[in-house]
């Protein structure tokens, strides 16, 4: 089984499309939403649409919980915060209703799936280091964790002796005496330098974890940004992939 792993798509329409179309070629089976599907972006329901579509197996980000009201959103920054208002008022109570009865946690096959970290999945930490991602292996007993939220494809390792590996590597061969923790990166505002929609596969029975990187029509996207009255920086970061 081949599972495509979906990650802060923002209400990116394009950049999903592209994504789904890229994972049909490469035979996954089913997905799973690790969160965020919207903020930022101008095609909130539209993207909703398409992840209830393809999967039931979704758990929320602080986009998806912040738009319903389950998460603070005094500490986003001031764009966040705009996109949230505006995706407010542009999505019906029936979307609304659904991000609320997203999840934080999913536990399928032998993987733990959560849009943040396993130790607090609410308080919308990072995982960015090997420091945290030691730490965080202390939380959950399953060998896979598979994450989103900071925007950034990486997978964490950990074996008998607690040493921790890092990889960038587009294609991982695992083992079964290690431990990972897989970021899929973001399907709609990658933040690693390269603008190119980001997603993972996990191949079960092989046990691979494999990157891909996918081209997206950035400059119909930015349109609908700026056309939306969403800030700027939100249409110009996606060039550039920050």
């Amino acid at each position: 089984m081949r599972i495509g792993i979906l990650s802060d798509i923002h209400s990116n329409l394009e950049a999903l499309n592209a994504v789904i179309e890229s994972a049909k070629e490469q035979n996954v089976d089913e997905y799973i939403c690790l969160g965020d599907i919207v903020g930022y972006g101008a095609n909130p329901k539209e993207c909703i649409d398409i992840i209830k579509g393809i999967t039931t197996k979704i758990v929320a980000g602080n986009h998806d919980y912040g738009v319903c009201g389950l998460t603070n959103i005094s500490y986003f920054n001031d764009v966040a915060k705009k996109a949230i208002e505006w995706t407010k008022e542009t999505i019906t109570q029936d979307y609304i209703d659904f991000l609320k009865s997203l999840p934080l946690v999913l536990e399928y096959k032998e993987g733990l799936f959560v849009h943040s970290t396993p130790s607090s999945p609410d308080s919308w930490n990072y995982i960015l280091s090997m420091y945290d991602a030691k730490r965080e292996f202390k939380f959950f007993d399953q060998n896979f964790c598979f994450i989103g939220h900071s925007h950034q494809p990486v997978t964490f390792s950990i074996n008998s002796e607690e040493e921790i590996g890092v990889s960038i590597d587009d294609t991982l061969i695992c083992v079964d005496s290690k431990r990972y923790i897989a970021n899929s990166g973001s399907v709609g505002q990658p933040r690693d330098g390269n603008p190119k929609a980001s997603y993972l596969i996990y191949d079960i029975e092989k046990k691979i974890i494999s990157f891909s990187r996918v081209l997206y029509d950035i400059r119909k996207c930015q349109t609908k940004i700026l056309n939306a009255g969403l800030p700027p920086f939100l249409a110009q970061r996606l060039e550039i992939g920050r």
